[in-house]
């Protein structure tokens, strides 16, 4: 059994020390932290559990070809419960509800029937969303590795994913501005621009609403912390080691040949080394800044995703207010050179995992760079102070949103990107890459030429990232590696 170590055990880390265990090789997979998972994460405060690294799932419905790796590496089987909360968004604009559900013709009829004059636009709308409804993630196999059984894309897919790239040519020239101008009622130009940002566009809106339309997207009861450990225990279950609080150094390379990984002062030997870190923050890792054509664009081209999450337990029951609500600000929150002017709210009032009973677990995620003003913030001792200020602005808004919460919050928890970056060793504290309109769908090679026996999975392997491309580049770093050593890989069933 050859000797693997991967270092991370986020989602790509335990996949593809699954794909590798499960092929016959010896894993150990290296994590910083006390537990498993990365960015897929939840956190308890008192009484309150919140969630930081699960929305909704891309493979998360049986028809999904993501669903069959989700179950092969135990993240999902039949006894685990799928929710799907409608609708999926609620904008409250001026007390009219303008929702996005699950079912795209209920979409459309709901919508027209509160913009008619806009239905020429709406439908639209709802054609693009059609047009992506039967898109999903392609898996296939790497070419000329020998596996158990060959993963190839369909037709149908092919032809989907075509459809796509169509689409996304078309609205590569469409700014968000110019997009919500053609509809004429304010509350649905309002509602779409409080589903979308000016560096992403309208793109995303017809991506997600497709998925979620085909039946998938839905959520996993207990979000991220049960998710995590059935894959964990998938891994354990195997055979696989996980070394937690254990920070790689180095990977030791002779001759251009990975043959290790030193911690502190002791050597690890290895026939192989999966780096699933962030891949723009991993020059630690090596003697010299890494060297490829692939590395260079990825450094130059990518945007990070960045988030502060607001954490709240209010002594409440919300049961009343939507799952995900967006409310538009009488006056927008400022932080440095992010301006706010809605705030969108993941309510956890319906699932008795989060809070006790009658009260309310509540998240609050405000996007754009802001990195570099709490990095000032830290260096000058004001984080905390900060923090405060922004928790009671947030709060201050909250209650002139939903009454029940004034004078019954009882935490206030905020994560910055300087969290992310603390907890997940990410560049820039990001989870994710963002996707602007212009930017190509690809994958980066798994492998750096002239560097024999390591290999890259994780999330900016293929942006944005997520957690279906830490799954899917997990078993990709897998397949390369059977295929270098001439090992069957195990495929799904």
């Amino acid at each position: 059994m050859k000797k693997v170590i991967v270092i991370g055990g986020g989602i790509a880390g335990l996949s593809a020390g699954i794909y590798a265990q499960k092929s016959g090789f010896n894993v150990t997979i290296l994590e910083s932290q006390n537990k498993a998972g990365g960015n897929c994460t939840s956190w308890k405060r008192n009484s309150y559990l919140f969630e930081g690294g699960m929305h909704w799932l891309s493979g998360s419905s049986k028809k999904e070809d993501l669903y069959k790796m989700w179950r092969y590496v135990g993240a999902l089987d039949d006894s685990v419960k799928i929710h799907y909360p409608e609708p999926f968004i609620e904008y409250d604009h001026h007390g009219a509800p303008f929702r996005f559900y699950r079912d795209v013709d209920t979409t459309e009829k709901h919508l027209i029937s509160l913009a008619p004059e806009d239905e020429k636009e709406i439908r639209k709308l709802c054609k693009n969303i059609r047009r992506m409804q039967n898109l999903s993630l392609p898996i296939s196999d790497l070419r000329g590795v020998k596996a158990t059984r060959k993963v190839r894309p369909s037709l149908a897919q092919l032809f989907s994913a075509l459809s796509a790239l169509f689409l996304m040519r078309d609205f590569a020239k469409i700014s968000r501005e110019a997009y919500i101008g053609r509809f004429s009622n304010e509350g649905i130009r309002d509602f779409m621009r409080a589903c979308t940002t000016e560096i992403n566009g309208v793109l995303p809106i017809f991506f997600t609403m497709g998925a979620l339309a085909r039946g998938d997207g839905g959520f996993p009861e207990g979000g991220s912390i049960p998710f995590v450990e059935r894959i964990t225990n998938t891994f354990t279950d195997l055979g696989g080691k996980i070394l937690y609080n254990t920070r790689a150094d180095r990977i030791l390379i002779k001759n251009c040949i990975a043959t290790g990984v030193l911690i502190g002062d002791e050597v690890i030997s290895a026939d192989a080394v999966i780096v699933t870190a962030d891949t723009l923050a991993i020059d630690y890792l090596f003697e010299a800044p890494l060297k490829a054509y692939w590395l260079d664009e990825m450094r130059a081209v990518t945007k990070p995703t960045m988030n502060i999450l607001i954490s709240l337990g209010v002594a409440a029951d919300l049961k009343k207010y939507p799952k995900t609500g967006i409310f538009k600000l009488a006056k927008p929150i400022t932080l440095a050179a992010q301006t706010y002017e809605y705030l969108s709210i993941n309510n956890y009032a319906c699932d008795p995992v989060y809070s006790p009973k009658g009260k309310t677990a509540l998240t609050i995620s405000l996007g754009g760079d802001t990195y570099d003003f709490w990095k000032k913030a830290k260096a000058e001792g004001r984080y905390a102070a900060e923090k405060q200020q922004l928790s009671e602005a947030v709060i201050n808004v909250l209650t002139g949103l939903i009454p029940e919460v004034a004078g019954q919050v009882e935490v206030c928890d905020i994560a910055t990107p300087l969290t992310y970056e603390r907890y997940c060793a990410n560049w820039k504290g990001s989870w994710m890459t963002e996707m602007t309109a212009d930017m190509k769908m690809k994958k980066y090679p798994t492998t750096v030429k002239g560097l024999s026996g390591v290999y890259f999975a994780g999330q900016r392997m293929m942006p944005p990232g997520g957690l279906p491309v830490a799954l899917m580049t997990g078993r990709s770093a897998a397949q390369y590696l059977c295929r270098d050593t001439d090992v069957v890989f195990i495929s799904e069933e």
